[in-house]
């Protein structure tokens, strides 16, 4: 093993792990990056390399684009709605993650309508600050492509969050996300309904797994009342905050078990997109997490499995 890799290789590890993350959208793909890229750069001649943190991250992104035709192959059969694989970002993170607008659960979704070369581009561009000659390594095109590969995916990201409104800040964010777990807590139809955008949509990620809707449900008073009736069914509902993809989310319990990690969309003070991962296969990733309060350690009775 290079000795300059033995040195340097865990404080760049999570730009590698980043760069795959926001490609493949998926946990347990970009650790395979990860141990790839580990692999290439250990038989690797890296006393020619000038800069090690940028070389891992095109390893990364070429090995990503690789897998992209099969990881999109697998959603097309995907049962029900299609949400990215949360991870968790905040100080019990088990995989520390670069930081920025392109690892949030929204922003996962806009780039996964992007082709794949100007989600690579655009990724290591946006988010990694790679050159044009670079990026043509990965791509296999030319530096004049893949600016314009850029260009295209921004165009497309901008119409998106300006359809969407503009972005909450941080403050607004655990506001309303603290809010609208106390009203779900209570199970205050209204108080939810008032949280959420008249036009909210509600997406359950339960993958053919466990039940949960197969299709996206819509209005503020519609996704209030369908919560409202699942929060009836459990003994104790008790989501636990904690910091999904880089924004205010909940993690639901189950007899002490994750069964689901939620995030939101926030808007004008409103919550205009829900999302709610029950797939125990994209709940793997989420390690470390917080043991629900109040239960002597067991961890609490949230939802989960049956209860989307």
């Amino acid at each position: 093993m290079p000795d300059r890799l033995a040195e340097e290789w865990e404080r760049h590890r999570p730009a590698v792990f980043g760069a795959a993350y926001r490609i493949l959208g998926g946990v347990a793909d970009a650790e395979d990056v990860v141990q790839d890229v580990w692999l290439r750069a250990a038989d690797a001649d890296l006393d020619r390399v000038r800069d090690l943190r940028a070389w891992l991250v095109t390893v990364a992104a070429r090995r990503a684009y690789d897998m992209a035709t099969s990881a999109r192959a697998r959603r097309e059969g995907y049962v029900g709605p299609w949400l990215p694989e949360p991870l968790l970002t905040g100080p019990d993170a088990a995989e520390p993650v670069l930081l920025d607008d392109t690892v949030s659960t929204a922003m996962l979704l806009v780039l996964e309508e992007l082709s794949t070369p100007e989600r690579v581009a655009f990724v290591l561009h946006h988010a990694f600050e790679v050159p044009y000659e670079r990026i043509a390594e990965v791509l296999d095109r030319s530096p004049a492509a893949c600016r314009q590969l850029v260009s295209r995916a921004r165009r497309r990201i901008a119409a998106r969050r300006d359809q969407d409104g503009p972005r909450a800040t941080r403050a607004e964010r655990e506001r309303v996300m603290a809010a609208f777990r106390d009203a779900y807590v209570r199970g205050d139809t209204a108080a939810l309904a008032e949280l959420l955008d008249p036009d909210a949509v509600y997406l359950t990620d339960g993958g053919g797994q466990v039940f949960a809707a197969r299709r996206p449900i819509r209005g503020g008073l519609r996704i209030a009342e369908v919560m409202t009736r699942v929060g009836r069914r459990t003994l104790r509902a008790r989501p636990v905050p904690a910091e999904i993809n880089g924004v205010p989310g909940l993690l639901l319990y189950r007899d002490g078990v994750l069964a689901a990690v939620d995030t939101a969309e926030i808007s004008g003070g409103r919550i205009v997109a829900y999302h709610r991962v029950l797939n125990p296969a994209k709940l793997r990733g989420v390690r470390r997490a917080p043991r629900p309060p109040g239960d002597g350690g067991r961890g609490a009775t949230g939802l989960g499995p049956g209860n989307g």
